[in-house]
């Protein structure tokens, strides 16, 4: 269990049951600077002005299994918060449309040279189902150090069998279905980690990335440790546009080689392509103050100001000081 304190309001992030919780900002104070106390001695604190408010905070704590009691609390050690991972590139997103030409497989080789576990793989324009089962055949027949794959791709009436895809290949983790005629969500299937969305929204091109949602947040261990310690979202990430140009991320500008040319492992030593991976939610102005910084995506490209690395992320609607979620400005949109 981990308090963060936000401007107006904080948070428990509960990593072991993936939950969050909203607390006031005086009970994050009380779990932050005087952590091994006795409550009779934290009320003293306080000159004992606030007991009963105190004693509610702690009969919430318990409820909700985020403390115990002990006698020996030099038994139970802070967990330690610092991240790492094996993999040079954890994860990729792979961009294609009608005329891109570059092999998705050789792609995907170079990426398991690279120790890389998560691909995204974002279809812009019609496709066929038989190029969906074609790669994820791929995975399984080659044992594919991948261990998962989200497609997201454009609505067709010939798209009959989704369900019986997400039950058959294991390392797929969702088909986000664009341009539907119904906004609907097929949970997973037999115990499987995939599933479904289909959405009325239209995605044109690689401009739909970096949107900032609570219906995205993820609390974890994983991500909570990354998040504090790097960038959540380009930290070891790898991005493919539809022209098989090189980047940190599709959205970005910036070209680090092509596929035509250049390998990924060659690519990712280049200069300045870790540039943002160690940029944290405390070096960004607004989400430092962001009860949610934690267990929230980031996004570099998207930004209001594009000579400054540290701004809010344009499309995040959320206000940390009126708590309150707000339009972002379209107008606004800028990418580095």
């Amino acid at each position: 269990m981990f308090a963060r304190k936000g401007a107006k309001r904080s948070t428990i992030c509960d990593l072991q049951r993936n939950e969050v919780k909203l607390i006031p900002n005086d009970l994050v104070e009380i779990l932050l600077n005087y952590e091994g106390k006795k409550i009779n001695e934290i009320k003293k604190l306080y000159n004992n002005e606030y007991d009963s408010t105190i004693e509610e905070y702690f009969e919430f704590l318990l409820e909700n299994e985020f403390i115990f009691f002990t006698d020996n609390p030099e038994s139970f050690p802070k967990l330690d918060l610092k991240w790492d991972n094996s993999s040079a590139i954890t994860n990729a997103i792979i961009d294609r449309d009608s005329k891109s030409d570059y092999d998705i497989i050789n792609v995907i080789n170079q990426l398991e040279e690279l120790n890389c576990k998560h691909i995204e793989i974002r279809l812009y324009d019609s496709v066929e189902l038989n190029e969906i089962t074609d790669i994820l055949k791929y995975l399984d027949e080659t044992e594919s150090t991948i261990i998962s794959v989200d497609f997201t791709l454009p609505f067709s009436n010939s798209f009959t069998n989704l369900e019986q895809i997400i039950s058959k290949y294991k390392r797929l983790t969702s088909l986000k279905i664009f341009s539907s005629l119904e906004e609907k969500f097929i949970p997973p299937i037999n115990g499987n980690m995939g599933y479904i969305i289909y959405t009325k929204k239209e995605i044109k091109d690689n401009s739909c990335c970096g949107v900032i949602s609570k219906d995205f947040f993820v609390v974890n261990m994983s991500l909570f440790t990354e998040s504090k310690n790097n960038n959540s979202c380009l930290n070891r990430k790898i991005g493919i546009d539809v022209e098989g140009n090189i980047k940190n991320c599709p959205s970005m500008n910036q070209v680090f080689g092509n596929l035509s040319k250049d390998s990924l492992k060659k690519s990712i030593h280049k200069d300045k392509f870790k540039k943002y991976w160690n940029i944290t939610k405390d070096d960004i102005k607004v989400c430092r103050d962001c009860e949610f910084k934690y267990i929230c995506t980031d996004c570099r490209v998207f930004v209001k100001n594009k000579d400054n690395i540290y701004p809010k992320p344009l499309k995040c609607g959320y206000n940390p000081y009126t708590n309150k979620w707000e339009e972002w400005s379209k107008n606004d949109l800028i990418n580095i």
